[in-house]
Formats: C-alpha cells, structure tokens, sequence
C-alpha cells in the first residue's frame, strides 16, 4: 500500500503541512525540519503523487498527441522527437492514433481534455477546427503536426508537400517516364491532395505527359499491394512506367506485386517514387527512391512552439514552420532493378 503524507508526517514528528511544505516549498523550512522530513520520505519510501497534485492546479505534466496512423513509422519517427523534447522539459506525451476517423479523432481529444493535458499535438483529418478552437479557448494550448494552418489561426509545423510532389514527379520525368501514375488517398487528407497537386504542375509542363490518379482508401501496404495487381492487370500499353505513390507504406506495397508477379522490373519497366523516407523504404528488395520529411525535427520543433505557447498564454504569436522535403535517390528509379 502506498505510504501517506498523513504517515510521513508522524514518522517525522512534524504536521502534514510542514511535510506538504517540505515537497513544494523547501525555503520556508528550516534545513532540520527538512532533513528530518527527508529521512522520514527515504525511510517510508514515500512517492509524491504528483498527477493528483498537477490535477489539483488545473493541469497535468502531459502532452497529448494526435496522429493519423500509428502504423505509418514516419508518424513514430514524429512521436519520438516530440517525447524527447518533452522530456528534456519536464513533460510526457500520450500518443493517440486517429486512424484517418473522425470519431476517434474527436474521442482522444475528449480524454485528452479530461486528463487536463499541458498542450495538444494533432495531425487533423480535415479543415473543421471548430473543436479545436474549444480546446484552445479552454485554456489549453494546440500545434497542428504535418500540415498548415491555412488561415494561421493556429501554429503549425509541417512540410510543403506540393513541394514534394513536385520534386518526385520531376525526377521520374527527368528520367524519361511520360506515362506516369499517381498512387494515394483518400482525397480528405490534405497532405496528400497538396502531393498530387505537386504532381500535376510537373505534369501540365511537360510535353506528352500524362497523369494517372489511382485513389487508395488508406496509405497502407495492403492498399499498395492492391494497386500493384491493378497495374500488373492492365494492358501493357496503358501501363504506367513511372508511378508516385504518397507514402513509402503504398509504394512498399507496390514494389511486392510488381516483383512477385515476375513479369515486370522495378525500374526497368516502371520506376517507383515513394514519400516519408521511413527506413523500411531503404531496406527494401529494390531500395526505394522517396521525398524525406525530417519526422523528428517535426516532432521536436512542435513541442517547442507548443512550449512557447503555454508560456504566453492569450498573448501567444501563432508560429507557422513549413521544413522543405528532399528526394533520396535509390535503385527503385535508377538502378538496375529486380531481375526477371
């Protein structure tokens, strides 16, 4: 059974307000009282509760963190550097995946609210920051993750994915592929509308190129492998010879039909671009070429605004970090390929 205050103080011979002194205002007592209190503490193998005493003030040393899927690493890349940070400050995170429902969404941030946490992390499912907005006018801090604000109403740190985009169908064009497939969904996540829109613009510019779009209903590697046998099932003229998929986990996928099937080589026949860098997509039988999102620096620098905003309460600036994506190049577009 745990020890009490009540206990600690009899063990000592002081009042349980000299003891409550001792734990939350050393300076007021005299350095015996203190080190008879301590002894007493060591002795007992007292533990403040600290979540009850946090609760009391009108909060707890918690982060929470809303992410959209927790089987997507770049998301546990994301968590591991907002943990870090937050410890290095005194501070936890609860992570919560929202696996693309709103109302899962909208369950986290009900317990999130009553565990009376510090701040709220959250990669949204949509533009609606309605309930937000409630969380915030509460009292209670919050960062958008992985996407923009819009209308910066609230701070956010994020990539530019039309940027990314960009750059990965650029690189497949610059390679010679014309017949191009973008591979992602659903359309309600805004991150990857902004790739395909990235995708487009290279697509607009550049003479007899086309622009598939082969929606998913979630950014996983069943759903990749289910598009790899819709490509591998399609006429050899309509194929596409370069495809762009909107996360490593679809493009991971992919790479599993069209390399199973035996009849196609990855890049041979179609070069494969990826998004996230997750450290799957490097050990992959064909290493895959894919946009890298700095997923700890994101998780990191969230928790630092979410800081500054907790300390500045109603006079917070609403901070806007937007990190640029890189394109790691791998044998997926450049090198020799799966042998047939």
């Amino acid at each position: 059974m745990a020890v009490s205050v009540k206990e600690v103080a009899a063990e000592a011979g002081v009042s349980v307000g000299t003891v409550s002194n001792v734990l939350n205002r050393p300076e007021v007592v005299s350095e015996r009282t203190v080190a008879k209190v301590t002894a007493a503490i060591e002795k007992l193998g007292f533990v403040r509760n600290d979540a009850a005493r946090q609760l009391r003030a009108g909060h707890s040393r918690n982060f929470g963190l809303v992410v959209l899927d927790a089987r997507n690493p770049f998301f546990m890349d994301v968590t591991q550097g907002a943990q870090h940070r937050a410890l290095e400050n005194g501070y936890t995170v609860l992570m919560g995946a929202s696996d693309n429902s709103l109302t899962t969404e909208q369950q986290l941030l009900d317990l999130f609210e009553e565990q009376r946490v510090a701040g709220v992390l959250i990669s949204p499912m949509h533009s609606d920051f309605s309930r937000l907005w409630k969380i915030r006018e509460a009292g209670t801090p919050v960062v958008l993750v992985d996407r923009g604000s819009g209308d910066r109403s609230f701070s956010s740190v994020s990539v530019n994915d039309v940027e990314g985009g960009r750059i990965a169908v650029q690189h497949l064009v610059d390679l010679g592929r014309k017949n191009i497939a973008f591979v992602g969904g659903p359309q309600s996540i805004e991150q990857v509308q902004h790739r395909l829109e990235g995708a487009q613009s290279v697509i607009a510019g550049t003479a007899d190129a086309v622009l598939l779009h082969l929606p998913t209903k979630q950014l996983t590697v069943i759903e990749g492998r289910a598009v790899g046998e819709r490509i591998l099932a399609m006429e050899p003229a309509q194929r596409p010879d370069g495809i762009f998929a909107a996360n490593d986990l679809l493009a991971l996928g992919i790479l599993q039909a069209l390399v199973m099937s035996g009849s196609l080589s990855v890049p041979g026949d179609i070069a494969l671009v990826g998004y996230d860098n997750i450290d799957f997509a490097q050990s992959a039988v064909v290493p895959i070429t894919t946009v890298r999102q700095p997923a700890e620096e994101i998780g990191r620098t969230a928790v630092d605004v979410l800081l500054r905003e907790a300390e500045a309460g109603a006079d917070a600036v609403r901070e806007q970090f937007v990190f640029t994506p890189k394109l790691v190049i791998r044998e997926s577009t450049v090198g020799t390929g799966n042998a047939n």
